[in-house]
């Protein structure tokens, strides 16, 4: 999965200024309720977030946290990505203050086809080169570059070493 699947230049904002993790779970479900229009969608994606951060901590280290939330309706799985002005406390496990934020909001009935992308996404999203790239931007499109930009840097990665597996697999059953 890539992050511009999530994404939209619409969901993402630079230089945000936030108290605690509590305001910045309000601005994502407002982002968030702002792309679906489902009623009672701000409370509703409050409430999947703060709900789900009670079973666990988003924190991922570094200064990143990725919360998650299931939404009970819809047909869209919806990303946002908040850079942080100043770095707020969030309890993370590594005692850092957190400033970069990539939210996912997954319909309930389709949380099965994210599971296994989930961890993926986590361990980009703690890429030290991406994260530096993430807090030195200054915009919101600038943002949206760096992620499109990564994403297609990871799908060239990616292809080279799937057909070398399956060029070694095909050796190695002809012995």
């Amino acid at each position: 999965m890539k992050f511009t699947e999530l994404l939209t230049p619409q969901t993402i904002r630079q230089g945000m200024i936030s108290s605690s993790k509590k305001r910045v779970f309000e601005s994502i479900a407002r982002i968030v309720e702002e792309q679906l229009q489902m009623e009672n969608g701000e409370q509703c994606c409050f409430d999947c977030l703060f709900n789900r951060e009670k079973l666990g901590n988003s924190g991922l280290g570094g200064g990143v946290a990725m919360p998650k939330g299931r939404l009970p309706q819809g047909t869209k799985s919806v990303g946002v990505f908040i850079q942080l002005e100043t770095p707020i406390d969030y309890d993370a496990a590594d005692k850092r203050d957190v400033d970069l934020i990539f939210a996912v909001l997954i319909p309930e009935n389709m949380c099965g086809d994210y599971v296994r992308c989930l961890p993926t996404l986590a361990e980009h999203l703690t890429d030290k080169s991406l994260c530096k790239q993430l807090r030195a931007a200054k915009s919101a499109d600038e943002i949206w570059q760096i992620f499109l930009h990564y994403d297609q840097c990871e799908v060239v990665q990616v292809e080279p070493a799937e057909t070398e597996t399956s060029i070694s697999m095909q050796g190695g059953s002809e012995e």
